[in-house]
C-alpha cells in the first residue's frame, strides 16, 4: 500500500482540522498544548508503572466498542487525504489506552481495515490501522509528517473532542504520552497529537490513574531479506512429510463446510494465500494436489509444494484455515497440526504487516497474499519468511 497524501489534501486537511480541532478528522503537526480542557490535571501528577511484558497479539482491555471503522469512518474512500490501499511493505506502531473511570478498554479489531468484495478481492487498509485488539495501531511507512491521533480517530469513525473519546463522556479527560520512557502530560487539542512510533498514549476519562501502564512487547521475528521465489510447480521446504492429496477423511467430492467441488465451477472470486508448517525447527514441505481429486478441484486447493492456496469460488465467504484443513482431513488445534504435537504458535503477514495470532488457529481467514506461518514445537523461529508472489492463474 502507498501512502498517497497529495500536498494540496494534505494541507487542506491540515487546515480543516486546526480550523475544527476537537473532531474525528483532525490532521496535522502537534499543539502546544494550551488553551484546552483535555488532559485537565488530576490532584496528583501519575508515576509511570513498571512495564508489563506482553506478546504481540495478546488482546488488552475490556471489550467496549465493534470491531472494525463505524460506517461515518474508513470504508474506502480517501479519508483526511489517505488512500485505503492493499497492505504496504513496511510498519512500526504506536499504542494507544483508553481508561474509563479507571477500566481499560480494549481498541477493536480491524479499525482502518476494509474486507474484500467480489469487486475488490485484495480488500484493503489504512496507513493507520489495527489488526486485534492489542491497542497497537499500525502506521504505515515512511509518511511524509507526523500521524496524529485526529487521523486515527478519523478513520475510525469516532468522535473526538475534549469532551467526548470514542463516545464516552465524563471528566476530567486526561492524556498522557510515554515517549522513550520519559511520561508527560498533553494538554493540547487531541486531534493534533502526534502518535510517537513505539510510543505509548494514554486517555483518561473520569477517574485517573494513579499509576500509567507501560509495556514490553514480544514483537514477531523480523523478516528474512531474501525473499522465496514462488513458482508454479515449485517446491518450498525441506523436509516432506505427508502424502499428496486429501486423507480419507478429507474431501472426496462432497460438500466440506458448505465449499463444493466441481469440474467447471463459475469463478467470481480469485485470490491466493500461502501456508507454512514449521515443526521442531524443520520447514515442512506441503502436499500437493489438497483439495484436488480426479474428478473436481474444492473451492480451495493446492496444486504444488509451494504452499500456494488457491482460492477460486462464484461467491464470497469465509475463507477460513479451519476450512482448508477440513478439506485436507487433518486436525488443526492449539496442539495439533495435521498430527503434528506441540505447542503452535501462529504468524499472519500480510505483504510486510506482520503479526503473532493469538485466537483460534480455524478462524484464520485466507485473503490475498496473507502468509500464514505455523510454529509447531521448538526451538522458536528466529526470520519470517517472505515470497516473491508469481500470482498463480
Amino acid at each position: 500500500m502507498l501512502l498517497k497524501i497529495s500536498s494540496g489534501l494534505l494541507a487542506i486537511g491540515v487546515a480543516l482540522a486546526l480550523a475544527g480541532c476537537g473532531g474525528g478528522g483532525g490532521g496535522g503537526s502537534p499543539g502546544a498544548g494550551a488553551n484546552s480542557s483535555a488532559g485537565s490535571a488530576a490532584s496528583a501528577a501519575p508515576t509511570l508503572a513498571a512495564a508489563t511484558s506482553v506478546i504481540d497479539g495478546a488482546p488488552l482491555g475490556k471489550e467496549n466498542w465493534q470491531a472494525g471503522s463505524t460506517a461515518t469512518g474508513g470504508q474506502g474512500q480517501a479519508i483526511n487525504g489517505f488512500n485505503c490501499d492493499p497492505a504496504g511493505k513496511t510498519y512500526t506502531y504506536t499504542h494507544l489506552s483508553i481508561f474509563m473511570n479507571g477500566t481499560q478498554l480494549a481498541l477493536p479489531a480491524n479499525i482502518g481495515v476494509v474486507q474484500p468484495t467480489l469487486t475488490a478481492p485484495k480488500g484493503c487498509v489504512y496507513p493507520l490501522n489495527t489488526v486485534d485488539e492489542t491497542g497497537k495501531i499500525r502506521m504505515q511507512e515512511p509518511s511524509s509528517s507526523p500521524y496524529t491521533l485526529g487521523q486515527f480517530f478519523a478513520i475510525w469513525g469516532q468522535p473526538l473532542t475534549q469532551t467526548n473519546v470514542a463516545g464516552l463522556q465524563g471528566s476530567p479527560i486526561t492524556v498522557y504520552v510515554n515517549d522513550g520512557g520519559t511520561l508527560s502530560q498533553y494538554t493540547g487539542c487531541l486531534c493534533t497529537l502526534t502518535l510517537p512510533p513505539h510510543g505509548e498514549i494514554t486517555i483518561m476519562i473520569g477517574t485517573p490513574l494513579a499509576q500509567i501502564p507501560t509495556y514490553t512487547w514480544t514483537d514477531p521475528p523480523p523478516f528474512d531479506p531474501n525473499p522465496i521465489a514462488l513458482t508454479f510447480g515449485g517446491t518450498v521446504g525441506t523436509t516432506p512429510y505427508w502424502p499428496d492429496g486429501d486423507t480419507a477423511t478429507g474431501g472426496a467430492g462432497a460438500d466440506v463446510d458448505g465449499l463444493t467441488c466441481s469440474s467447471n465451477m463459475v469463478v467470481n472470486y480469485h485470490v491466493h494465500a500461502h501456508l507454512a508448517i514449521i515443526y521442531n525447527g524443520q520447514w515442512l514441505t506441503m502436499p500437493q494436489n489438497i483439495g484436488v481429486t480426479s474428478a473436481c478441484h474444492y473451492e480451495m486447493h493446492m496444486h504444488d509444494h509451494t504452499g500456494i492456496i488457491h482460492i477460486e469460488s462464484p461467491t464470497l465467504t469465509a475463507f477460513t484455515l479451519g476450512k482448508f484443513f477440513d478439506i485436507w482431513g487433518e486436525p488443526l488445534t492449539s496442539t495439533n497440526v495435521a498430527g503434528l504435537s506441540g505447542e503452535v504458535v501462529a504468524y499472519i503477514n500480510d505483504n510486510g504487516e506482520s503479526r503473532r495470532y493469538m485466537g483460534d488457529l480455524r478462524a484464520i481467514e485466507l485473503t490475498s497474499l496473507r502468509d500464514v506461518t505455523l510454529q509447531v514445537g521448538t526451538p522458536a523461529i528466529n526470520t519470517l519468511a517472505t515470497y516473491s508472489w508469481y500470482e498463480p492463474q
